[in-house]
């Protein structure tokens, strides 16, 4: 049985899903029918930070042109870009194994940007549906989902949601906060 949360709201994934090992995070977007003339390309990053709540290297910054953490065990792992969003479900998914984060990743941090959005006038007033959804990599079954209510009508960046650790228990954390600026607005944020 899948939790829907609304924005601001926290769960503990143990008291949820006792034992869980990995998830895989799914987000999703339509675009509306508006015509912009150019095509829309949402791209979902992760940025993994320390306990300042700053990315802890370059690295740590998950993305189409850096797919998987880091460390070793890779973690985290961004599993490719859809340039179209076309189709339902999940437009692109992360796959996080929670027990091999390292201990200086206090927080993952899951955003949705729109490619070139000032040079192709878009913005997330554009775009409707948008969701993060956990998923139980091995029982397959969603955990938990948080749908976008509001409407950003100035809005190219999107901070969906947050996983982290608190008294060694991941929880999750839903956001829906917007940004102008696109990605560049969020490097700033965590760098």
């Amino acid at each position: 049985m899948s939790i829907s949360l609304k924005k601001g709201q926290r769960v503990s994934l143990e008291k949820i899903a006792p034992g869980l090992i990995a998830v895989f995070v799914g987000l999703g977007w339509d675009v509306k029918r508006t015509d912009t003339g150019k095509s829309f390309d949402l791209d979902a990053s992760v940025f993994l930070l320390g306990s300042n709540e700053k990315l802890l290297s370059d690295q740590h910054f998950i993305f189409y042109n850096n797919l998987t953490s880091p460390d070793p065990d890779q973690s985290v792992k961004h599993m490719g870009d859809n340039l179209t969003g076309a189709g339902e479900g999940d437009d692109e998914a992360i796959i996080v194994d929670l027990r091999k984060v390292p201990p200086e990743v206090a927080k993952i941090v899951f955003t949705i940007t729109i490619y070139e959005a000032e040079e192709r006038g878009q913005n997330f007033g554009q775009v409707e549906n948008g969701f993060v959804r956990l998923v139980d990599v091995q029982t397959k079954q969603e955990i938990l989902r948080y749908d976008l209510s509001e409407d950003y009508s100035i809005e190219t960046a999107m901070i969906m949601g947050e996983l982290y650790l608190k008294d060694g228990e991941w929880r999750m954390s839903a956001i829906g906060e917007g940004y102008q600026g696109g990605l560049q607005a969020l490097l700033d944020r965590y760098n």
